[in-house]
């Protein structure tokens, strides 16, 4: 069925997003780009520093920093002081028509500020309230800072990243704040959301980001189960640890991704390579050296070449720029660059197609505060009440 304009299906669902930086933006990044509305909530000291990450300050156009932009699309902008009591009552009487809030602060402060979840479901006992955190809103560590690296290293991933005798390798891939605190979280959100139109009530989802990474880990525990201990780094089947699913350097020092784990895309692949003398041993760890020595014969394109018509799961390593333009991210219109809202932005589509909808990036990123009269209006604030908030500092200056 040929997609069309069709609102996206979580029209209609609001939510109220405290979140700074990346796993809670992202989040509801997701939402917003199938079609919730998403108030996007910054205090009016630091808002959120997403806006010069990368860069220390804004822009000499006084332009966010395109991270911000990237992740921030399709949301509206509302500047509250929630240490005031005006701003307090104002957050509240958002939330009691609201069907999601997400904060990432540490455990207790939302209770602090008097806008916790016991609070907020005595007004609106439909509430999915969804906290994001590092550890958890329990355990010993509850109250403890972390960022991605710290989360990695407690879930036991770190140190398997990397090889033998080497130092664990730092990925440039938020693990934890996006497998954890991003995409666990909708899903948290959704199902309580879906369970909140049937019944009524609403939802604490309590997602702790190290909890999601240690929840993945599955062929760790596989190993474990089996043979009581871990792997070295490097060492495990889909790591490194054999031949036939392994990066190999080229002799323009690229690579190549040999997955061939299946027997019949390894014969192949030893085909390819005019070795069937080694496909006996597929799983032989000592023929990685010989296979590094074959792979480094040649130019990483010399072998995509070899290997681009036959269906064996060997594939040439991309840098990011040559991602961005390959033949099938283009085919599925993964790139998007200067959108109307969101001229001079490259930025990515979401992951996901849906039937009779196409994606649109409906607004660019707000502006501190941009929306702060039209949200306020919708909340039932007269112009003179707004004007009032205005003028104490409630809404920003």
């Amino acid at each position: 069925m040929p997609a069309t304009h069709a609102p996206g299906p979580l029209t209609g669902i609001r939510i109220l997003d405290l979140t700074r930086l990346l796993p809670g933006p992202v989040a509801t990044l997701h939402l917003a780009d199938l079609g919730a509305d998403v108030i996007k909530i910054e205090d009016p000291q630091l808002g959120d520093y997403a806006r010069t990450l990368g860069t220390g300050k804004r822009s000499a156009e006084g332009k966010d920093s395109a991270y911000f932009r990237m992740i921030n699309r399709n949301k509206r902008g509302l500047c509250l002081d929630l240490k005031q009591p005006e701003g307090v009552a104002a957050f509240l009487r958002l939330a009691r028509d609201a069907d999601v809030i997400i904060e990432s602060f540490r455990p207790g402060v939302v209770d602090k500020l008097g806008i916790g979840y016991q609070t907020v479901a005595a007004l609106n006992p439909r509430i999915v309230y969804c906290a994001i955190s590092g550890y958890g809103q329990d355990g010993p560590y509850r109250d403890l800072a972390g960022h991605d690296i710290n989360y990695l290293g407690y879930a036991g991933v770190l140190g398997q990243i990397g090889r033998d005798g080497g130092d664990p390798a730092i990925p440039n891939f938020q693990i934890a704040d996006l497998l954890g605190g991003a995409l666990t979280a909708t899903t948290g959100i959704l199902a309580a959301v879906i369970e909140a139109q049937r019944s009524g009530h609403g939802r604490h989802v309590d997602v702790a980001m190290t909890d999601s990474v240690l929840a993945h880990t599955y062929f760790t525990m596989l190993r474990l189960d089996q043979f009581g201990h871990s792997a070295p780094a490097g060492g495990d089947v889909l790591s490194g640890g054999v031949p036939c699913y392994a990066v190999y350097r080229c002799r323009d020092d690229r690579h190549m991704a040999v997955g061939a784990l299946e027997g019949k895309f390894w014969q192949l692949c030893c085909g390819v390579l005019e070795r069937p003398d080694w496909i006996a041993r597929q799983f032989d760890p000592a023929l990685r050296d010989e296979m590094a020595t074959l792979f480094a014969s040649r130019p990483r394109d010399d072998w995509a070449r070899l290997f681009a018509t036959v269906d064996c799961c060997v594939t040439p390593v991309l840098s990011p720029e040559e991602a961005l333009v390959n033949e099938q991210i283009a085919a599925r219109g993964m790139v998007i660059r200067d959108a109307p809202a969101t001229p001079g932005l490259t930025q990515f589509a979401p992951p996901l197609k849906l039937s009779e909808h196409r994606f649109e990036v409906r607004r660019a990123a707000p502006q501190v505060g941009q929306h702060n009269h039209e949200i306020l209006r919708e909340a039932g604030y007269s112009d003179a009440e707004i004007s009032q908030l205005q003028a104490q500092g409630v809404l920003g200056h």
